[in-house]
């Protein structure tokens, strides 16, 4: 699948991060289902798309420090994996309030740009496996598709093996 260059109405920040940069997506909007908790799967689901190209957004803390890490809805973040990724010791998922706090996005919308606080990104190498993949558009029901090239490069991201696939 070809994606187009294509300003869209920048409703969340992480829409404004992507216009101002210039680089090509595509936005997705669905209607999310407030019961749903596992919001990754909802994405594949509704949209009809492999979850291995369903990328979550995940605050970590390693070391105390805060990280964001992007793994497929596939699999699960390996911590150790991670903390070993940033030459740190010990990783733990950060609380919802924190993310929220830190991040300025509700959990299950969280997006890797536009962030109130940044922090390091570390994407899964299996998003290099993808001519595009799916991250959250800063809401949920909200998805972009683009190219994981951008995406690390916009995020300044690490790449390394920090998922485990199912």
């Amino acid at each position: 699948m070809s994606i187009a260059a294509r300003s869209h109405t920048a409703s969340t920040p992480a829409l404004r991060v992507l216009n101002l940069a210039g680089v090509e997506y595509s936005v997705f909007e669905f209607e999310h289902d407030p019961n749903v908790r596992r919001y990754g799967t909802e994405v594949s689901e509704k949209l009809g798309i492999a979850s291995d190209r369903v990328f979550k957004t995940l605050m970590i803390l390693v070391d105390g420090e805060p990280i964001t890490a992007l793994v497929p809805v596939s699999g699960q973040l390996d911590l150790k994996a991670l903390a070993t990724a940033i030459g740190g010791k010990k990783a733990q998922l950060a609380g919802i309030a924190e993310t929220e706090r830190r991040t300025g996005y509700q959990t299950g919308g969280v997006s890797p740009f536009g962030q109130r606080r940044t922090s390091p990104v570390v994407i899964d190498r299996t998003a290099q496996d993808h001519e595009t993949v799916y991250i959250s558009g800063g809401r949920r029901g909200l998805e972009i598709e683009m190219r994981p090239d951008d995406l690390a490069m916009l995020t300044d991201a690490r790449i390394a093996k920090i998922a485990a696939i199912d």
